[in-house]
């Protein structure tokens, strides 16, 4: 497993407020809709047509494209470099809260749970309950009707395990109130 480094809020350069990390994970699923739509098919069905739609082509053509000025770039860069570098484990480890194949999803559905997932499992500053409301934020700004259902159910069960002390310190909490 490699170790990813963690954006800084206050690091410099870059615009830094809640709403630019936002805007960062909203570019970042419009990429990874469109490397699971092909490069990503690609290489799990036929190897050979691989290439050519990598994440940093993806990356590189959102900047020449798009006024990203208000974007948190650190993050946006960070979301399109590892999330796919670990697609296969974060897969794999969200699949056992899915009641159907993974590729079976909707790819804006599959995009989100990703970034989900990798946000539950490495970027432990930000509460999982951030989280979990940032997905089913993309979800109602991308996604179906009905794909906050699934993407809740499953990031919740997989929060309880990825974070299962910050969970167990949430409950404790909410049953003292």
């Amino acid at each position: 497993m490699t170790t990813t480094p963690e954006f800084d809020l206050s690091e410099t350069g870059y615009k830094t407020s809640y709403t630019a990390v936002r805007k960062a994970r909203r570019f970042a699923l419009q990429g990874l809709y469109e490397w699971l739509l092909t490069d990503y098919r690609f290489a799990t069905s036929n190897k050979d047509l691989q290439g050519g739609n990598e994440p940093h082509t993806i990356a590189a053509r959102t900047r020449a494209e798009n006024a990203m000025h208000t974007v948190h770039l650190g993050y946006y860069h960070e979301l399109m470099r590892n999330i796919p570098n670990e697609a296969g484990e974060l897969i794999v480890e969200l699949s056992r809260f899915i009641d159907r194949n993974f590729e079976q999803l909707d790819a804006v559905e599959r995009a989100i749970l990703l970034i989900g997932a990798y946000e539950l499992k490495h970027s432990l500053h930000v509460p999982y309950k951030v989280v979990l409301d940032e997905a089913m934020q993309l979800n109602a700004h991308f996604g179906g009707a009905d794909g906050h259902k699934l993407i809740n159910a499953v990031l919740d069960r997989y929060a309880k395990e990825a974070r299962s002390t910050e969970v167990a310190a949430h409950k404790a909490a909410k049953s003292a109130e």
